[in-house]
């Protein structure tokens, strides 16, 4: 069976690297903190890493582990703007009416 490649979006990889980096909420980074961290994680760790630094801290602490991810993608959406969940919430397509289709 050929293995299947799922393509991460960035909001998803920015998460998992500042959630897997050393900053705590109480260091209150900005917005070039953050950007900093991010890109010093992804390419310490990589993608991967960074996932699996995600996937123990979940299995070891879920309690723990849920608050710093919702801690880590409020940050990556206030610093680098919503991109995934948030983004696809506000965005609306153009629906065509049922009678457009009948004719």
């Amino acid at each position: 069976m050929k293995a299947t490649m799922h393509q991460l979006s960035m909001d998803v990889v920015r998460a998992e690297a500042l959630f897997a980096s050393t900053l705590q909420p109480s260091d209150e980074p900005g917005p070039a903190q953050i950007r900093h961290q991010v890109t010093r994680v992804v390419r310490d760790l990589g993608v991967r890493g960074c996932a699996e630094r995600v996937a123990q801290e979940f299995g070891d602490h879920p309690e723990l582990a849920i608050v710093r991810m919702r801690w880590a993608r409020g940050l990556v959406d206030s610093t680098f703007g919503p991109t995934g969940h948030a983004a696809r919430r506000t965005f609306t397509l153009p629906v065509r009416s049922a009678v457009a289709y009948a004719a």
